[in-house]
This record gives structure tokens, C-alpha cells and sequence, in this order.
């Protein structure tokens, strides 16, 4: 979560970051992340180049931001669904259907292609997006692990290890697949091969 020093605790400077986000997304999406400017960032959004660098820094760490918040979007009302009146196997099928119809739309593998490209160039960057995206989702998915465990609604005993293996189980070579252009075709079958996928890692946590 952003602190007070970013601007989130005053209402105005937070609609500025947003305005800021959603014109630097839309520009990276339509040019490409290496022909966008940051004054046309601002051009689109409104403001400043000074109100960008002091919330931002750079035009990477605008996409740092961008990304975070894409990510914060796909894992949205987690323990929502994980603390819900249903089965704990149900509520983690329902999960997985979420992330992966998120990650797979053709907004989120756009994105995706800019992070793996400047993740190539810049290794500090891939580095911030494993710790700040993918670590952050471990250690929700972790957390939810450990709560059904103390609940008993599950036998996991390494909770960091099993939210690995299930973002594994759950993205498999989906993103590649949407990336190459073969993720279409009806949402209900992908639902039923990601309930397949999950039927083992269900059975060995025993979550019920």
C-alpha cells in the first residue's frame, strides 16, 4: 500500500496519481513504454512534470507503479471469497478462475509484454517486480493458507510453498498461451482445465 509521503492521504494528490497512472497505462499500451515521454504523460494526465518525479521518480518507476496497481486489480477481494460461507475448496476454484481470466485478458498481456522486455534490459526492475508483485501475491495467498490450516480447513504446513505451487498451477503456460494469441475459445472450458489442475493440489492439502 502507498504511504502518506506518496500523496494516498490527501484525496486530491490521490485522484492526481490515478489520472496519473491511467494516462501513463493507456500511453504505454497504445505507443509502447520506449516512445512515451513523460511530458506526454502529463500532457494527457493534467498536472506536472515536478508532481510526476516527486510521486514517481522516473518514467521506470511509473511503470513499477502501473504494474503494482494492475496486480492489486487481478487480486482483488481475495478474502472475500476465501472467507466466505461456502467450502474452502470452492472458494479457492473460484479464486483461480479469477486470477487467471485477469492474466489472460489482452489489457493484462500487453502489460506483461512491456514488463518482460524492460525486465530484460534493467535486472534491478525484474527484481522489484518479483519482490513487489509476485512475492506480495505468495504472501496474501500464504496468509489465507495459513488461516484455513488454524481453521482446519486444510493440512498445509509450509503456506509460502503451497501458494507457489498453486500460482503455478493456476497461470501454468497461460500467459504464454494468451501472448501467442491461442487463449481464446469458451471461458467455461478453461474454468473446468483449471478445476482439473486444482483437483490434486485440493486432495493433497486436504482443504474442504
Amino acid at each position: 500500500m502507498e504511504g502518506c509521503a506518496s500523496g494516498a492521504c490527501d484525496p486530491r494528490r490521490a485522484d492526481r496519481r490515478q489520472a496519473i497512472l491511467d494516462a501513463a497505462e493507456s500511453l504505454f499500451l497504445e505507443q509502447g513504454f520506449d516512445a512515451v515521454s513523460l511530458s506526454a504523460i502529463v500532457k494527457r494526465s493534467g498536472g506536472s512534470l515536478a508532481t510526476v518525479y516527486e510521486l514517481f521518480e522516473n518514467k521506470l518507476g511509473l511503470l513499477r507503479a502501473v504494474v503494482e496497481r494492475g496486480s492489486e486489480e487481478g487480486f482483488e477481494g481475495l478474502d472475500a471469497a476465501a472467507f466466505g460461507d461456502g467450502p474452502a475448496a470452492d472458494a479457492l476454484r473460484l479464486i483461480a478462475h479469477r486470477i487467471h481470466a485477469f492474466y489472460t485478458t489482452p489489457r493484462a498481456i500487453a502489460m506483461k509484454r512491456i514488463v518482460i522486455a524492460e525486465s530484460l534490459r534493467n535486472p534491478d526492475f525484474a527484481r522489484d517486480f518479483h519482490r513487489v508483485v509476485h512475492l506480495a501475491h505468495v504472501r496474501e495467498l500464504a496468509d489465507i493458507f495459513r488461516r484455513w490450516a488454524a481453521d482446519g480447513k486444510a493440512a498445509i504446513d509450509d503456506p509460502e510453498a503451497a501458494a507457489e505451487l498453486y500460482l503455478s498451477t493456476v497461470m501454468c503456460d497461460a500467459p504464454v498461451r494468451a501472448m501467442c494469441g491461442e487463449a481464446g475459445g469458451d471461458p467455461a472450458d478453461a474454468e473446468r482445465r483449471l478445476d482439473w489442475r486444482l483437483a490434486p493440489f485440493i486432495a493433497y492439502f486436504a482443504i474442504r
